[in-house]
């Protein structure tokens, strides 16, 4: 989401992360691995954009700076992540964290789950000009399982109006988060094509 909200526009940093950032594109092909680190997702695996490619930038260990307005808080600095934009204002990041168990990875999965679950209030707690509203759509059937949700922001300051859709998925001891976002509203959410991603994302991790 790119959320103008209060003066210097940190909470617009914060949701936005990192839509404008200056990073060489990555061809959209797979980022594979051959030590047994997760993969990422490649750019053409991102919801199409009508008149734009995506892109992508490199995988990145530590967390993305600056952190995911929903779902940024409880992540690790052991985790590592992928930034992703288009010409237009739109842009995404996928987050991976490899959890030393099972059990760790469930845990964490379902932290994630419930910060998401509460973002909608926790944006408008922090930025009192801000009015969210969530959606939850429901469980994908890929490995371990993944959870969409969709949160649309508007500022009464600036007159914006931000939807982004999140994913938190897992693989065994690694757990991904994906978040896509773009000016608009709920009807201009691809929640199709994010399930897609958030399937494609989860299943080839390994």
């Amino acid at each position: 989401m790119n959320v103008r909200v209060r003066g210097a526009r940190s909470t617009a940093a914060s949701v936005a992360a990192g839509v404008v950032v200056a990073l060489a594109a990555v061809p959209a092909a797979a980022v594979s691995t051959s030590d047994g680190t997760p993969r990422y997702l490649a750019a053409s695996e991102l919801p199409p954009h009508p008149t734009s490619a995506w892109y992508a930038g490199p995988v990145t260990s530590g967390q993305p700076d600056p952190l995911p307005a929903c779902g940024g808080d409880p992540l690790p600095s052991i985790a590592g992540h992928r930034q992703y934009w288009t010409e237009y204002d739109t842009n995404a990041t996928q987050v991976t964290v490899v959890e030393r168990s099972e059990q760790r990875a469930k845990d964490f999965a379902a932290l994630l789950r419930k910060d998401l679950a509460d973002c909608a209030a926790k944006l408008m707690r922090q930025n009192p000009d801000v009015t969210a509203t969530e959606k939850y759509y429901g469980r994908l059937n890929v490995e371990e399982g993944a959870h969409v949700y969709g949160i649309h922001t508007t500022s009464s300051t600036v007159g914006s109006s931000d939807i982004s859709l999140y994913s938190v998925g897992r693989d065994g001891t690694t757990v991904t988060l994906v978040r896509w976002a773009q000016l608009g509203n709920f009807q201009h959410a691809q929640v199709a094509d994010f399930k897609n991603t958030t399937v494609t994302a989860v299943d080839k991790l390994y």
